[in-house]
């Protein structure tokens, strides 16, 4: 498969999933991210009808559908009955990854408040060890992310956002049900920077690659080519890895991602166009 057609689409909730669909097929694009959270893509409504023409049209346009959960939703959460839900929500994206044949869902480890790190981490890390069991068990398949560095002042931190915290996730959790996605933009916010990452990070989970630019110094997704990452410099560190799965642009617009996509193209290693 030629490097344009591994670099998808991150659309999120700018279209209907339905739609979503339609304009990959469109466009030429045949990796999409979706987040079904709300209306038109509220989480409850993909029932077996919803999704069956959902699925159907993926297999007949040969586009291959992600899912993307709220990094919103705190995975880290312990309070009494929300945890509950916490949980809930997470088997809910599960089943219905079943029913529209999604082929992966990204998953964040949630976030903590600064002195209550080691107890969320805890909490985390068995959320996700019911929530990946459970989708072994369903034939789903998780990616966990690596989430953005937030300034040291912040109240409120992203977990696994370095090499270190997204280690505690992934030597704990082994199980085919678990991959990675590697958002390469987050990487460039601590010093191990990209090349510590695939340094050190068990690539042979790794089953997405998010791709926007960064200033280096706070969370950003800007268009390839606007900041500091040197993208065939980063195309050279992931392939050597082996890996040979799907690229997904996550910044602007959906015409900025489909521009993107050339800029992108054209700086892969020996690509053709």
């Amino acid at each position: 498969m030629k490097i344009r057609e591994r670099i998808g689409i991150d659309i999120g909730r700018k279209l209907s999933v339905e739609d979503a669909v339609k304009w990959a097929v469109d466009n030429g694009v045949t990796y999409i991210d979706c987040q079904i959270d709300i209306a038109p893509n509220a989480l409850q409504s993909f029932d077996q009808s919803r999704a069956a023409p959902i699925r159907d049209a993926c297999a007949e346009g040969g586009v291959h559908l992600g899912l993307h959960t709220l990094s919103a939703v705190n995975i880290a959460e312990f309070a009494p009955f929300v945890g509950d839900a916490v949980d809930a929500y997470l088997k809910s994206y599960v089943d219905a990854s079943v029913r529209l044949g999604a082929e992966w869902i990204v998953v964040h480890a949630g976030y903590h408040f600064t002195s209550d790190i080691d107890e969320r981490m805890e909490t985390g890390l068995e959320r996700l060890k019911r929530i990946t069991a459970y989708a072994e068990e369903k034939g789903a398949r998780l990616l966990l992310e690596n989430l953005n560095w937030e300034p040291d002042l912040a109240e409120v931190h992203y977990l696994a956002h370095t090499v270190e915290e997204c280690l505690y996730y992934f030597d704990r959790l082994d199980s085919p049900a678990l991959g990675w996605s590697f958002t390469v933009n987050h990487a460039t916010l601590v010093p191990e920077a990209i090349s510590g990452f695939l340094d050190a990070m068990p690539t042979e989970r790794l089953a997405e690659v998010r791709l926007a630019d960064n200033n280096g110094e706070y969370e950003l997704h800007m268009h390839p080519g606007d900041g500091i990452i040197d993208f065939t410099d980063m195309f050279q560190r992931v392939e050597a890895t082996g890996y040979s799965g799907h690229y997904m642009n996550a910044f602007g617009s959906l015409d900025d991602m489909l521009r993107g996509r050339e800029y992108l193209v054209e700086r892969f290693p020996g690509a053709e166009p």
